[in-house]
């Protein structure tokens, strides 16, 4: 009868035997390092500068920068912080 309750739970779990010898690991090859990838250079800066000299962001932009002033001279009510006029 434990025969056949053991061999009921090992149809569910692994069965481990402590005196088995370990499968042979297979070498274990040189690790060879990855050479880093360069980071893509960040275009948002050169298209916000193009962007500011258009004719259509140009009034917008020189808003953003009146609130930017107002805001950062303490004029601007408390909390202000210019991001609808981003």
């Amino acid at each position: 009868m434990s025969s056949s309750i053991s061999s009921f739970f090992s149809s569910f779990f692994p069965v481990v035997h402590a005196d088995s010898e370990e499968p042979e690991k297979e070498q274990e090859e040189p690790k060879v390092e990855e050479e880093e990838e360069e980071e893509p250079e960040d275009i948002q800066p050169q298209l916000r500068e193009e962007a500011k000299q258009t004719a259509k962001c140009a009034q917008l932009t020189k808003h953003f920068e009146h609130c930017q002033e107002k805001v950062s001279s303490g004029q601007g009510f408390k909390g202000e912080d210019c991001v609808e006029e981003l």
